[in-house]
């Protein structure tokens, strides 16, 4: 394994230049105007290789599409991923018959309510700057099964996938017949992941929880780190009605002896979190004690951040990414991948600062405030909670000057959508309500009610099919020449805004 360089800081002398270089060099003008300029150009001096392609297209030649479609098809026939019998039974006995490849690799376990995909990436765009080989598993999916699961920062190939289900396949229906269930449909994806990184090999692995933590699919690895982003309300039907309860669930992650990385919580939360670090004698690294966001600016195309890790300051870093809640995700990968090399606790010491800037300016986080069009700008955004709403509109007001804003909004009927309409109401001038195209969506008549009661019946528009509702939105905020600086926000599901991406052309 390949052991991070120490800290090294940026030569002045060397032909890249500096943060603080170029915003000396803008005195004259604006500082605000500075900051933004020196970010769009520290972005172009220190961006790395972006991550891979985040979202594949289909596979282009037709047998290997069939045969991608059959695996599908097979997998779509178990429980879906919100039926559960919550147990760690059956995945452990997939486990046990494929030899435990879970335990061929030391882990990174992610927990928490929002932002467990956006810094996963983080932290295996971290891990990949220091040349170690990784694998990362998260849920749900955007457009494309195969991006659930990645290999050093790329989906895994298709044709890889499906070799991966077939290896497997024997042994999954080995233990479909010893077990009451049968294998549910996230419990073999989990295993297909765990497999494929043991074959790779890869040198860790990044798993993100698909609900809660004890009873979660992926709890059977042993992680040497356990990172838990902010908690609130979600799933409240099978994690609890609290955010303590929620926690308490999700705690499940923390193994005998390993480090937590604990975002901001709420406060009972955050006890049940650390009672249960205190019980297995885990190391706790807290955000706004131990590491956190020392600054924050506004930058061309994302923000520019000094963070405090477990060993230090790292200055000048660019994050192609909006919204505070990112940034906040930043200091949490930084502090997990420090716990990681055993920065903090073993050693007192900072990653390398360029590997740092490099990493972090590569990230790129699908469906999470991205930018799919122009003329009028067309928004996505995976917020399907009242929290992420939150986020969504806070961060989506800060880097945008949008004079005014079309929600378009697609739920799932499982969630608190009166919540997480009024998280939007404040910034969307109209709404277009809509659904996606699975069973899970809510009516868009039903949600028009809700959003009638929430915006007013004058704000509000109805269109049951996504493209539909897509081009009302647009016509609305190219309506007439006041609103020439109108933009659209997709929102309300991780499917919806997979759908819309599809639509827009991003597929």
């Amino acid at each position: 394994m390949s052991e991070p360089r120490p800290s090294d800081r940026h030569d002045a002398s060397q032909p890249d230049d500096t943060f603080e270089e170029i915003v000396g060099e803008e005195t004259q003008r604006d500082p605000d105007l500075a900051v933004i300029e020196a970010g769009s150009r520290t972005l172009r001096t220190y961006a790395g290789t972006p991550q891979g392609e985040a979202v594949p297209a289909r596979p282009t030649d037709p047998e290997t599409d069939q045969r991608l479609r059959a695996v599908e098809q097979e997998l779509a026939g178990r429980w879906g991923e919100t039926k559960l019998e919550p147990s760690v039974t059956r995945i452990a006995a997939l486990m046990d018959v494929l030899g435990e490849p879970q335990r061929a690799y030391p882990s990174i376990h992610i927990t928490g309510t929002n932002g467990k995909t956006s810094t996963a990436r983080m932290i295996e765009a971290l891990l990949n700057a220091f040349e170690l080989r990784t694998g990362r598993y998260t849920s749900p999916h955007v457009q494309s099964i195969t991006e659930r699961i990645s290999l050093d920062g790329s989906p895994i190939e298709p044709e890889r996938f499906i070799e991966t289900y077939e290896d497997i396949k024997p042994y999954v229906e080995m233990v479909d017949a010893q077990q009451p269930y049968r294998l549910s449909f996230f419990e073999v994806l989990t295993g297909m992941a765990y497999a494929a990184f043991a074959d790779a090999p890869v040198d860790v692995a990044v798993v993100e929880v698909g609900m809660g933590g004890t009873w979660d699919a992926t709890n059977v690895i042993d992680s040497t780190v356990a990172v838990v982003t902010p908690i609130s309300l979600d799933h409240t039907d099978r994690l609890g009605t609290t955010p303590a309860e929620i926690a308490g669930e999700k705690s499940g992650v923390i193994k005998q002896g390993a480090t937590v990385i604990l975002a901001q919580q709420p406060v009972d939360a955050a006890q049940v979190m650390l009672k249960k670090a205190v019980e297995v004698d885990a190391t706790v690294a807290r955000e706004g004690m131990e590491f956190g966001v020392t600054s924050r600016e506004v930058a061309v195309g994302g923000q520019l951040l000094t963070l405090r890790g477990l060993g230090g300051e790292y200055e000048d870093i660019f994050l192609p990414l909006y919204g505070a809640h990112q940034a906040h995700n930043a200091a949490v990968a930084l502090s997990a991948v420090e716990a990681f090399f055993g920065i903090g606790a073993e050693q007192a010491r900072s990653l390398d600062i360029d590997a740092i800037r490099k990493a972090f300016a590569a990230v790129i986080s699908p469906g999470r405030l991205e930018v799919v069009r122009s003329s009028p700008t067309v928004v996505l955004d995976a917020a399907h909670n009242p929290a992420g709403a939150k986020a969504a509109a806070d961060g989506i007001s800060e880097a945008f000057s949008f004079s005014r804003l079309i929600g378009v909004v697609g739920t799932s009927a499982d969630k608190d959508v009166r919540g997480l309409l009024e998280a939007f109401e404040p910034i969307f001038a109209e709404v277009v309500v809509t659904q996606n195209s699975t069973d899970r969506a809510m009516d868009a008549d039903e949600l028009a009610a809700i959003a009638v009661e929430v915006f007013g019946d004058d704000r509000v528009q109805v269109e049951p099919r996504l493209d539909d509702a897509l081009e009302a939105a647009i016509t609305l905020a190219e309506e007439d020449d006041e609103y020439a600086g109108a933009g659209v926000l997709v929102t309300g599901s991780v499917i919806t805004v997979g759908e819309a991406r599809l639509l827009l052309g991003r597929g």
